[in-house]
């Protein structure tokens, strides 16, 4: 029994595997961010197949084949892209501050580069962020539902406005339990 502590202690390497594929999920995302990025250079210089591309891929519906590109189209692949970098960042939260709390230390103290908030991550830390990046995406994805609200049903719309102002309500609630735990008993100040 001397050693099972250790060796509990230990499993929390398990959790590498775990973090090296969301790094290649990561990947994914930078390709698939480029590859949407070309599309919209090339259809704003007239390249058809790319304009039919990016009308597809954002889930546009019309009786006729479109031309040119429209405001719509530019501001649902910018917010499509701005999503990409949205779930890009909550990966780095994700990846950087779960080896950091939950496997080993990065020391990474005097890097120039090191991240601000990664100097005082900890479990409670990081849901709260993660739980805010995780608003910010859903706020995005609505405001491209909206912009495109003629092709969702109205159904799709509730849903959606649902789900986020049940994602607003979960952080809430994160933050202020969060709060709660970490006042020190007696201390009303805050």
């Amino acid at each position: 029994m001397r050693h099972l502590p250790n060796f509990i202690f230990a499993s929390r390497w398990l959790q590498l595997p775990l973090y090296l594929g969301l790094i290649l999920a990561q990947g994914v995302y930078v390709v698939h961010f480029w590859v949407e990025l070309v599309h919209l250079v090339q259809a704003a210089f007239g390249n058809q197949e790319a304009l039919q591309l990016i009308f597809a891929a954002t889930g546009q519906q019309a009786s006729a084949t479109p031309t040119h590109l429209t405001e719509t189209t530019i501001m649902l692949v910018v917010l499509g892209l701005i999503d990409v970098v949205m779930i890009s960042n909550l990966l780095i939260m994700v990846i950087v501050g779960g080896y950091e709390t939950f496997v080993s230390r990065m020391n990474l103290e005097n890097h120039p580069d090191q991240p601000e908030w990664l100097s005082h991550v900890n479990a409670s830390v990081l849901k709260v962020k993660l739980a805010t990046a995780i608003i910010g995406i859903s706020s995005i994805h609505l405001l491209k539902t909206f912009i495109n609200a003629e092709n969702y049903s109205e159904k799709v719309l509730i849903s959606q406005t649902v789900i986020h102002i049940a994602f607003l309500l979960s952080a809430l609630a994160i933050a202020y339990t969060d709060r709660l735990l970490g006042q020190p008993t007696g201390d009303k100040a805050h």
